[in-house]
């Protein structure tokens, strides 16, 4: 009896931490992490403010928690659409495309989490800025690897730049995230969606594996 009644504390608790974390990422796309408020979040969300100060020992424990929330949605969102596609320009194009799609539909409510969260901590130190930086590094990565394992492949030139193509794509993937929240058009994702695909055709090995339009 008293392993289950333990079992069901964890898992309530389990259940609060998962709703606050989500009313967190979705207050600070729009406002920052450094909106964020142990008690605002019970207060919105009708929750006990001990029950949530327990969950999270201090502000910065709810914004690095925050931070590593956001990462998992940007995985489902952005990465996992193409982790069943063989390496190539194919996945390489459905990765950028997975991000236009994920800012786009506001899968969080002020544009991409991280474009909104590192131009709030690029300039200041901290642990919070350290784990931006870290999810930018690896996003990064995973771009230049994809990239890579296309010209592996034989479907990307191999005297490309690899990290200059990368930090193009970044680039106009997030001119777009930045022109949409800012002006309410969401007709930058088209327009980047299609320079995404005249940049990749320029470094393609054979430009019909890759679609004729966005």
């Amino acid at each position: 009896m008293a392993a289950t009644h333990t079992d069901g504390r964890i898992a309530r608790g389990n259940q609060t931490r998962q709703l606050v974390l989500e009313r967190a990422v979705e207050t600070a796309s729009v406002e920052g992490l450094e909106g964020l408020s142990l008690g605002r979040l019970a207060a919105e969300l009708n929750l006990s403010k001990s029950g949530v100060f327990a969950l999270f020992g201090s502000k910065e424990d709810l914004q690095l928690a925050a931070v590593r929330a956001a990462t998992k949605v940007y995985l489902e969102h952005v990465v996992q659409p193409a982790r069943d596609l063989p390496p190539g320009l194919e996945r390489l194009w459905r990765v950028c495309a997975s991000w236009l799609d994920y800012s786009r539909q506001r899968v969080f409510p002020g544009g991409c989490f991280f474009y909104s969260a590192s131009a709030e901590y690029d300039a200041r130190e901290g642990k919070v800025h350290d784990a931006l930086a870290a999810a930018r590094t690896n996003w990064f990565t995973f771009l230049e690897q994809t990239v890579r394992e296309a010209q592996q492949a034989g479907e990307v030139e191999e005297e490309t730049d690899v990290p200059q193509l990368v930090f193009e794509l970044a680039a106009l993937m997030e001119m777009a995230n930045a022109e949409s929240v800012l002006h309410d058009d969401f007709t930058c994702y088209d327009k980047a969606a299609k320079a995404i695909l005249n940049r990749l055709r320029g470094v393609a090995t054979d430009t019909s594996l890759l679609p004729s339009t966005p």
